[in-house]
């Protein structure tokens, strides 16, 4: 079953997240406490494991919340998701994809450390459709 395995936030944008193990997902607005929340399409931002451990085969010490990223899921094609697709996270909450992947302006530190940085062409982002306590561990599912 794919599930959550780390509840990210941080202070500032352009900055690795800390995980928090366990947070508010806001309608119609994000992850509680997070700096990207707000009332537009990008509202969370959610990145497979999967993706991370492709960047530690690579050599770098990353991890969770590296790749600013809110919600670290796993066993998820989240790529794969059509825009449109509705997530059920946890318990409670609902999130609409709005956007697959990003353009980075601005490359990144682990970009420059790298010379590559997956979620601009792995991570998704969701808008909040309904709120609801989130925490490492929850299941997340494609709604039919």
């Amino acid at each position: 079953m794919p599930s959550i395995v780390a509840v990210c936030i941080s202070p500032k944008k352009g900055q690795r997240k800390k995980n928090i193990n366990e947070g508010v997902l806001l309608r119609e607005h994000g992850l509680e406490y997070d700096a990207h929340a707000g009332g537009w399409h990008r509202q969370v931002s959610l990145l497979a494991l999967e993706s991370i451990r492709k960047m530690q085969a690579a050599g770098l010490d990353v991890g969770p919340g590296d790749f600013a990223e809110n919600l670290t899921t796993q066993g998820i094609d989240l790529p794969a998701l059509a825009l449109g697709t509705r997530l059920k996270i946890g318990p409670q909450a609902l999130g609409e994809v709005t956007q697959i992947g990003k353009e980075c302006h601005n490359r990144c530190a682990i970009y420059h450390q790298a010379g590559d940085c997956v979620m601009p062409r792995e991570g998704i982002f969701i808008r909040v459709l309904q709120g609801g306590t989130v925490r490492v561990g929850d299941s997340i599912e494609v709604e039919e």
